[in-house]
């Protein structure tokens, strides 16, 4: 209790400086939350991009619906299968029209054939598996074709990939430089105190005791810098909303691990700053 209120006293008796590393901290965080939140909404447009793979079995003409309707429950028991849509000829007709309405006139009844139309589970949509399942499925007798948009699935599959490496690497580096100068902060934070350290050793205090109050308000420094942060990345978001396109903001997990993680960059940047000090002392 007697550290907390030490460290309470400590932003009393240095304002600017106590502000100064909650900015700091907030902005660096600032950065790494925008990357996070570029990264996220890249995230969500390609899972809406991938939610639209899917393999469409046409069945020949003249096919019992007894047999289209059993292949239809067999299917769906397939493992990497989500749902199978039975689409008639005249349904088929009225979807092409609809999707190509400058091309209408061209499609007569009778002309497209009655189709299964499968959607495949999360985690399920790699061109390996859509193929798996596509081969699968074309297997059945009454099955004349099977189309899956095999170079459309492998492209947006590489880009996955590469999206999740380049901005692990790029998140990785936002972070190790907000870490770096954060921790840059709060050691001259500890410096300009040193006189105070220095006194409190002569008088007996251990290390325990001087050090206690230095992280609980490089802790508090840290929530309210995360805090702040948040704040901005929030405003951000909602203004790019309001004024070019709809973005997507961090849900309540990824919200609260953002200012978890300023509170241990201030809780472990305070530690190291001010035991460095102390074996200067």
């Amino acid at each position: 209790m007697m550290a907390l209120r030490e460290a309470f006293a400590s932003f009393r008796r240095a304002p600017l400086l106590s502000a100064l590393g909650v900015i700091t901290i907030a902005f660096s965080l600032f950065a790494f939350g925008l990357f996070g939140l570029v990264a996220v909404n890249i995230r969500d447009a390609l899972q809406s991009i991938e939610d639209r793979v899917e393999i469409r079995a046409f069945i020949a003409d003249g096919t019992p619906v007894e047999a289209s309707s059993a292949a239809m429950g067999d299917i769906h028991a397939f493992p990497e299968v989500l749902s199978v849509t039975y689409v008639s000829q005249d349904d088929a007709l009225v979807r092409a029209r609809k999707e190509l309405g400058e091309f209408s006139d061209v499609f007569e009844p009778g002309v497209l054939p009655a189709s299964l139309d499968v959607k495949l589970k999360p985690g399920y949509r790699d061109p390996t598996t859509v193929m798996a399942v596509a081969n699968r499925i074309k297997s059945y007798d009454f099955v004349d074709d099977v189309r899956y948009g095999e170079d459309w699935v492998a492209k947006l599959y590489r880009l996955r990939t590469i999206a999740t490496l380049v901005g692990t690497g790029l998140g990785l580096a936002f972070a190790a430089v907000a870490v770096i100068i954060i921790g840059a902060t709060i050691r001259i934070m500890v410096m300009a105190r040193a006189e105070e350290i220095a006194i409190m050793r002569l008088v007996g205090a251990t290390n325990g005791f001087i050090r206690m109050p230095f992280v609980l308000e490089g802790f508090i420094q840290g929530v309210m810098g995360g805090l702040l942060a948040l704040g901005l990345t929030w405003a951000t978001s909602t203004a790019i909303s309001h004024s070019f396109m709809r973005t997507a903001f961090f849900d309540p997990t990824l919200a609260t691990l953002g200012v978890v993680g300023g509170a241990l960059i201030g809780l472990f940047g305070s530690t190291f700053a001010v035991g460095r000090q102390l074996r200067r002392l």
